[in-house]
């Protein structure tokens, strides 16, 4: 059990270093070919930033792991929205951008109905089972390519908020050695996760689904978490908003697509309440922008995110 519980952390640091190495090499590697720092940050930095949660979700997909796909995806945009800007907004009142209020907090909520619509078999066929299948998989990837290129219009429009990435300097032998080192560590990261989370959720009698919405999705949101407290500490606090809400719609999007392309996800009951906090999370941001002066997400809602994502982690651990 001890060693479990080590293999799992030595998993995460895994997994985390080597997506940020990736993202540098990748970068670095890019720019020494003269592609722009939109193109790259709508590209090699947002898929590395997800790479986490990509990589844990494809080896518990072929590992037959429905529960941790769906909590995975789910729990990271629970976190990403009560935990990380819960915290950013104590820290400093975001302040929202016209883009984000009207496009990209609304296609996030959009999302998380999505995921229940495709889940809620059922609702249209008394029938069925409920399960995201591989047809709903590429209805969920083809939202996400209308998702990149709505980026990539905001990109011509002159929005610069991805170019405050700020690219590493590698040589391009040096790039390759390190994206080679980060795409390594991905993935025996992301295998040690979840072959040791299973075995540490057996050992306790915690579903898979309580470990995926919990230890899994915490840690592997950890990329997104440094990224908006750095961001909102230094004043910038659109690119911490930014990062949460494009990582909620790529996880929705591409991450649970692409595993449901792999294998289709089975949707257990239980798996309807976290949809459902996933879209009160979602609908709660969006009122939230427009509650008190301006459209900010201030301290005292950053609060309110954070007692209740305390309350919903205190649920879960006490009915596992």
């Amino acid at each position: 059990m001890i060693l479990a519980v080590i293999m799992l952390l030595i998993g995460f640091v895994m997994l985390i270093y080597g997506a940020d190495k990736l993202v540098d090499a990748a970068s670095s590697l890019a720019s020494n070919f003269g592609i722009p720092n939109i193109v790259i940050g709508l590209t090699v930095v947002a898929f590395g930033t997800s790479a986490p949660e990509l990589v844990v979700n494809v080896f518990a997909s072929i590992s037959g792991s429905p529960d941790m796909v769906m909590g995975n995806v789910v729990g990271s945009n629970i976190f990403n929205i009560l935990g990380i800007l819960g915290i950013s907004a104590v820290i400093y009142p975001l302040t929202v951008k016209s883009n984000t209020t009207w496009i990209e907090i609304p296609l996030s909520l959009l999302a998380a109905i999505l995921i229940f619509i495709l889940a809620d078999d059922f609702l249209f066929n008394s029938g069925a089972e409920n399960f995201i299948s591989l047809g709903d998989g590429v209805i969920l990837l083809m939202f996400f390519v209308i998702f990149l290129g709505y980026n990539i219009m905001v990109s011509k429009q002159g929005d610069q908020k991805l170019e405050e990435f700020e690219i590493g300097k590698y040589t391009t032998g040096m790039a390759v050695l390190w994206i080679i080192v980060g795409l390594a560590g991905l993935v025996f990261g992301g295998k040690l996760i979840v072959d040791n989370a299973v075995e540490i959720a057996k050992y306790f009698g915690m579903s898979e689904r309580v470990i995926g919405l919990t230890i899994v999705s915490i840690g592997t949101s950890m990329p997104e978490l440094a990224t908006s407290v750095a961001a909102v500490r230094k004043k910038k606090v659109d690119i911490a908003i930014g990062n949460v809400v494009g990582s909620n719609i790529f996880n929705t999007f591409f991450i649970l697509g692409v595993s449901a392309t792999i294998l289709p996800v089975t949707i257990s009951p239980p798996n309807f309440t976290d949809i459902w906090v996933n879209i009160f999370s979602s609908l709660l941001l969006f009122v939230f922008v427009f509650t008190g002066r301006g459209r900010k997400i201030e301290k005292w809602e950053g609060f309110v995110f954070i007692g209740l994502y305390v309350a919903y982690l205190t649920a879960l651990i006490m009915n596992w």
